[in-house]
């Protein structure tokens, strides 16, 4: 057992417990995420969600930008792609952010701390989004031809009972799923080697963009502020690295960086 234990603390740059307060601090912005669902459970905020998106998107239109009925529209008949974009929508924000987030923990440790400072202050930024300005997503607006692909493909609604006590449903502005793409996709372009997946990396966050439309579940305005709240969380983070330049700064060598410890 102590040999385990040995090896498992040699393969973690800070060993076991810089692990926990990475995961905790994580999963203490879910709960905060969390009670954003309780400021939204009653038929007023319903009601200022369904109001706030028709606003969307009559700015969209007289922008002359609302092109969301019409994309899912033209997708709707390639039912393999609907079901690739309902799968990486599900999967944006959980395996291949987490994924990614622990990739750069275990191997390119000296700039975890810079991104994981912005994905916390981008988050904290949403969070005010989805208490002050609750929106609902364009699937619940069938009578613009929107339907819910996500539910489609995997045959369970995403306004049920179990998934709403997951998420909130009103929490489209801003949209997370392109700015965890743009804060995951940003830092991996610098630090993988290879040009192919350099290439993949950069492309992520478009076709992000592309799979929260289609799907339904955000407007393009939602993706525009999502890009927005990285962008203040990229900046906020590189403020805090000012602070703690050894630690918070981000490192865009290709080696194995680790940071100092008590981080």
């Amino acid at each position: 057992m102590s040999a385990r234990l040995s090896t498992l603390q040699a393969r973690l740059p800070h060993g076991p417990l810089d692990v926990a307060r990475q995961v905790s601090l994580f999963v203490a912005a879910y709960l905060v995420y969390r009670l954003t669902r309780g400021l939204v459970n009653h038929p007023e905020a319903a009601t200022a969600a369904f109001q706030n998106a028709r606003e969307l998107i009559g700015i969209e239109r007289a922008l002359n930008i609302f092109i969301e009925p019409s994309l899912q529209a033209l997708v709707a008949g390639q039912g393999w792609l609907l079901d690739a974009a309902a799968w990486l929508y599900i999967n944006g924000q959980s395996s291949i952010t987490v994924g990614a987030l622990a990739w750069l923990y275990l191997c390119r440790n000296g700039s975890f701390y810079f991104v994981r400072n912005t994905f916390l202050v981008a988050f904290a930024i949403a969070l005010v989004g989805y208490s002050l300005f609750p929106t609902a997503p364009p699937r619940f607006f069938p009578e613009w031809g929107f339907f819910d692909a996500v539910s489609d493909f995997t045959g369970v609604p995403q306004d049920s009972v179990t998934i709403g006590k997951l998420f909130n449903p009103y929490a489209a502005v801003p949209s997370m799923h392109v700015g965890f793409a743009l804060m995951i996709s940003v830092p991996l372009v610098k630090l993988v080697r290879r040009r192919a997946l350099k290439v993949c990396w950069a492309l992520y966050p478009v076709i992000m963009v592309f799979v929260i439309v289609v799907t339904a579940n955000h407007f393009i305005a939602d993706a525009v502020l999502g890009a927005v709240a990285a962008g203040i969380g990229a900046l906020v983070a590189m403020g805090l690295a000012r602070l703690r330049p050894g630690a918070w700064s981000f490192q865009p060598s290709s080696g194995s960086q680790v940071a100092p410890a008590g981080v």
